[in-house]
């Protein structure tokens, strides 16, 4: 498998990211292929959608100033969170652990790093849709069949920094099925699935960064994947609370 940063100019609200993708690909002397795979940092996708909000056009709630005071946050921009989460579970100093569209993550996804001074971005509207449509536009303007991949910054328990995470993907399975077959040993195995999406959101997060790279778009080559026609968003790739390890041990 061969990973290939492409670096776009700053992306503006309004943007054709399809158009800037292939520019910047052309500029960089990228070639797609059938079966190549776009990976797209969510935050360029909320641009593209205009998902910014300005906190000086918020006012907080009550509920807001509580959290705000609780976790070290500005108020205007626990106001925020309080909208877009789905539920608020917990959180640190400077975070909120929020449940959104059946993720568990940070902030309800929101983010200040990388965004205009006093504004906040949001999560895409809705990531899968996004993904078949670009992975469309494509092959209507160049013939190739790619497969789209929508990554943002994901956390795991009790480990350092971020990883990559898969909020939608079009033209390949996110999930492996590995039950039912058999370990080196002959091993029935009983429990495991492989989460593809998320793997291949980490080798790409990788090149992407957190900070100033500017590198919101990574070409991916020759990943072991299934492909396929359909489009995944995260009710594909989540499991009910009961049967997470983590959500049912703290809340059982």
């Amino acid at each position: 498998m061969r990973l290939y940063a492409v670096e776009t100019p700053i992306v503006k609200a309004g943007d054709n990211l399809v158009e800037m993708t292939l520019e910047s690909m052309k500029r960089q002397k990228l070639q797609l292929e059938n079966n190549d795979v776009l990976a797209f940092t969510s935050k360029i996708v909320s641009y593209a959608e205009g998902r910014l909000v300005k906190l000086e056009n918020v006012k907080p709630s009550s509920e807001a100033e509580e959290l705000a005071k609780k976790y070290s946050l500005k108020p205007e921009f626990a106001e925020v969170v309080v909208r877009e989460a789905d539920r608020i579970c917990g959180g640190v100093d400077k975070a909120v652990l929020t449940l959104k569209s059946g993720i568990l993550t940070a902030n309800a996804g929101i983010d200040n790093k990388n965004a205009p001074n006093d504004s906040v971005v949001l999560w895409p509207e809705d990531p899968p849709k996004w993904a078949k449509r670009f992975r469309d536009e494509i092959r209507t303007k160049t013939g190739i069949r790619v497969a789209v991949l929508v990554v943002d910054s994901g956390l795991v328990p009790l480990r350092i920094g971020t990883t990559g995470l898969a909020l939608a993907t079009a033209g390949f399975a996110p999930i492996r099925e590995c039950r039912g077959k058999k370990d080196l040993y002959g091993k029935p195995i009983v429990i495991t699935r492989q989460a593809v999406a998320d793997d291949l959101a980490s080798a790409a997060h990788l090149l992407m960064g957190e900070a100033a790279e500017r590198i919101p778009i990574v070409l991916i080559k020759d990943a072991p994947l299934d492909f396929d026609d359909g489009v995944y968003g995260s009710s594909d790739m989540m499991m009910p609370p009961k049967e997470c390890i983590f959500m049912s041990t703290f809340e059982g």
